[in-house]
This record gives structure tokens, sequence and C-alpha cells, in this order.
């Protein structure tokens, strides 16, 4: 029985442009930018509890005026592909293997829908937007199994940081560490996911 693959997408999929298209927006290093957003407003938005508007209203701790139709522009602009992972995406797809998002992210993620149509390879199943709770929370990975019907062990979750693929292994799941494409297919095919 061919596993289930779970994949997270900023990071792993997609171009994440919160670390430089964001802060080169602002005009400041991206440690200044953390040092002055809204404390908890992303977290927020990514589990649904703030609308778009909210958020950007909040975005900044001061509450400093921006330029928000030309900030989500930017954002929408720098949505793409990382290196490999669409044609890896319609290899799986072509093999028949089954595919679902597990995401951290806000309704932003209908934006890449819109650039990238993600949804040709993977369903936009697991978006904590929609979910309301957000990876390594046990209970994101539990409402995945329970939503699913099947056994942890069924099911490979990709992403690329280590918290979250550590909370799936204690949570049953075989997961794998997103570090590029050439070390993914080489443990994809290990796991006999790809053909050799």
């Amino acid at each position: 029985m061919k596993p289930i693959l779970l994949w997270d997408v900023m990071g792993t999929l997609v171009h994440d442009p919160f670390f430089v298209e964001m802060p080169e927006f602002f005009g400041m290093p991206f440690e200044h930018l953390l040092g002055v957003l809204q404390p908890g407003a992303w977290v927020d938005f990514e589990l649904g509890q703030r609308s778009e508007q909210h958020f950007l209203d909040d975005f900044f701790s001061d509450g400093r005026a921006f330029d928000q139709s030309a900030f989500l522009a930017t954002v929408r602009a720098a949505y793409r592909w990382l290196p490999g992972m669409e044609e890896l995406l319609a290899e799986l797809r072509d093999r028949g293997c089954t595919m679902h998002t597990f995401s951290n992210y806000p309704v932003w993620y209908e934006m890449i829908e819109e650039r990238l149509a993600v949804s040709r390879f993977v369903d936009w199943t697991f978006v904590s937007c929609l979910t309301g709770v957000r990876k390594p929370d046990p209970a994101a990975y539990a409402h995945v199994l329970d939503e699913l019907g099947v056994p942890a062990d069924r099911c490979i979750f990709v992403d690329d940081r280590t918290s979250n693929c550590e909370a799936a292994r204690r949570s049953g799941l075989d997961a794998i560490r997103f570090d590029g494409i050439d070390a993914l297919r080489t443990t994809l095919r290990d796991r006999g996911v790809l053909g050799g």
C-alpha cells in the first residue's frame, strides 16, 4: 500500500517571502522587522483568528501605516516553486501518490494557488487557517490522522523545520526534514516512493 504524502508548503514546496522580500519592502533588515512586528499577530492570522485586514492594520506594534496594496502585491509576486519541487510533485502524482498539504499558513495560501496551481498535484487539505491548529502542536497531527482515517505509519511528512518533523515522529508519522531536492529524492527512493 502506497504511503500518503503530507507536504509542508512554505520553505519546502514554495519560496517564503517572509525572510527576504518582506524586509526589503520595508527597507529594513530581517532582524529589525522581527523586532517591530505586532507580537502574536502572525500566529493569529495563521490560525484564522484574524482577518487579513485586521492583520495588516495591526502589522506593526506601533501601528504605523504602510501601503497595504503594494505590500500584498510584493508578497504575491514572490511566491515561486523551490527548485525541482514542481517536477517532483508531477512525478509523484503520475505514480499515483495521494498527497495533501499540511501547512501553517493564513488565507494567503489562496494567492499561492492562484500563482502556482499547487492543487494540480497536492490537495489543500490541511492549512492552519482552516483547521485552527498549527504544527508542532500534537493536536495538528492528531487532526490530520483523524480526518484521513489512517494509521500514522501510512503517512510520510515532509517539512523544512526540524521541530515539526520531531513532533510528527512523536505522533507516529514517518518524517523527512527537507534539505533540498537532491536529498529529498534520495530519501524518497530509499522509502520506495520513487523508482530508482
